[in-house]
């Protein structure tokens, strides 16, 4: 038997947890987004490197990728699904990334997110976080075109 679905206070605190990292991204607060990094997050991005382990590592990765990005970027998470245990949870979504880069090209993608969360001294962390974008198999080329 499947488990009768509700919205929980857990995934209440997700889903804002979510939105803040979303507005946080938008004005490029690097505090913002990393606050609720737990300290040993792993991060799967889209783009180079393999990984980047711990929140120093993650948040300047961050700070990085903000910086190449002139003004505000229009960030937007859609088809958000929580899922929550006890002390675990995870979530998936299509994120769209739209803004001006420093050197004036403008881009207009989505990605695809799913982030865990550990529940550590009573308050949600993100502790994985793993972003991709889908590639052509035969060029071997990001598919960055794909729209939901």
């Amino acid at each position: 038997m499947l488990p009768e679905y509700r919205t929980s206070t857990d995934e209440v605190q997700l889903r804002k947890i979510i939105e803040q990292w979303a507005k946080a991204v938008h004005t490029k607060d690097i505090a913002g987004l990393t606050s609720n990094y737990a300290p040993d997050i792993l991060l799967f991005d889209v783009v180079n490197e393999l990984q980047h382990v711990g929140s120093d590592a993650v948040r300047n990765r961050a700070a990085a990728w903000l910086a190449t990005f002139e003004g505000p970027i229009d960030y937007e998470v859609r088809d958000l699904r929580i899922t929550t245990g006890d002390d675990v949870a995870f979530c998936h979504s299509l994120n769209r990334i739209s803004a001006t880069r420093q050197d004036g090209q403008h881009i207009d993608m989505w990605v695809r997110a799913t982030v865990c969360f550990r529940k550590l001294g009573g308050t949600w962390m993100l502790t994985h976080e793993h972003s991709s974008v889908p590639f052509d198999g035969e060029s071997g080329k990001a598919s960055l075109e794909l729209k939901p």
